[in-house]
C-alpha cells in the first residue's frame, strides 16, 4: 500500500485530500493541531491522524522520521497548511511578514524537505504544495502584501527541489487554485456566483492525476485549479 501525507488534514481542502487518496488505495498520513476541533471519521485502517507543530523543524523531522520508520516510504505529500492576511505596504510591518512567512513558508519547508530527501532515497515521490495567485504574481497580491510574499516563496523552492531532483523520479508540483467553494467563503462573498468557484473535492482530483504513470513524463508542474473564478 502506498504511504500519502497531508498537513492539514482537517481544513476543507485537506479532508477532501485525505478521502481522495483514501479512494485511491493509499494509507493517508495527516497533520492536525491541538485539541482541533474537527472530528475526522476517515477508517482507521487508511488514515492516522498525527498532533504536529508545523512551524517548529525538530518535529516536523521527527514526524516525518516516524511516518518512514513506520510505513517505509512516503508517496506523495499534500502540504495544504497556510494562513492569510490582508494589508498594504504602508500598513504591513516585518512582523506581519514574519507571521505570513512562517504560515505559508516554514510550514510547508518543514516537512517538504525530509520527505523530498526521503523520496531521492527510494527514487520516487511527488510533492504537492499548496501557492496562490497572490504568491504568483505581483499583480495578483496589491493589498496582500505579506501574505503574497509569503507564498512566493512556494515557486521558488519548488523550482529548485526539482533542478535537484533532475534525473530521479521525484516532482514538486505548486498548486494554485482560485476561490474554493468552501462555508466560510460563502459567508464573506455572499453576493458572489457560487458556480465559478472552485470545489474542494476537484482540487485533490487533479492532484491525484499527477500522482498516476499517466503524468510521469510531467516535470515541474504549476497545476492552476482556477474553474471560472
Amino acid at each position: 500500500m502506498k504511504t500519502a501525507i497531508v498537513t492539514g488534514a482537517s481544513g476543507n481542502m485537506g479532508q477532501a485530500v485525505v478521502q481522495k487518496f483514501i479512494d485511491e488505495g493509499y494509507f493517508v498520513v495527516g497533520t492536525v493541531i491541538p485539541n482541533d476541533p474537527v472530528k475526522l471519521d476517515f477508517p482507521a485502517d487508511k488514515f492516522e491522524a498525527v498532533i504536529v507543530d508545523l512551524m517548529n523543524e525538530d518535529d516536523s523531522a521527527k514526524f516525518i522520521a516516524t511516518v518512514i520508520t513506520k510505513y517505509k516510504t512516503i508517496d506523495a505529500a499534500v502540504l495544504t497548511v497556510g494562513g492569510f492576511a490582508m494589508g498594504t505596504v504602508a500598513s504591513t510591518s516585518t512582523a506581519d511578514i514574519m507571521k505570513q512567512y512562517k504560515l505559508n513558508f516554514e510550514t510547508a519547508y518543514n516537512v517538504a524537505r525530509p520527505a523530498f530527501v526521503q523520496m531521492l532515497a527510494q527514487n520516487s515521490g511527488r510533492i504537492f504544495i499548496i501557492g496562490s495567485k497572490p504568491g504568483l504574481s505581483a499583480a495578483n497580491s496589491k493589498g496582500m502584501v505579506a501574505y503574497g510574499l509569503g507564498k512566493s516563496l512556494i515557486f521558488r523552492l519548488a523550482e529548485l527541489m526539482n533542478d535537484e531532483a533532475k534525473g530521479k523520479n521525484v516532482v514538486t508540483a505548486v498548486v494554485i487554485p482560485s476561490t474554493i467553494d468552501t462555508p466560510q467563503n460563502r459567508k464573506a462573498m455572499p453576493d458572489a456566483n457560487f458556480d465559478n468557484w472552485v470545489k474542494p473535492e476537484a482540487i485533490p482530483e487533479a492532484i491525484y492525476f499527477y500522482c498516476t504513470d499517466k503524468a510521469t513524463v510531467l516535470r515541474e508542474p504549476v497545476i492552476k485549479v482556477y474553474n471560472n473564478a
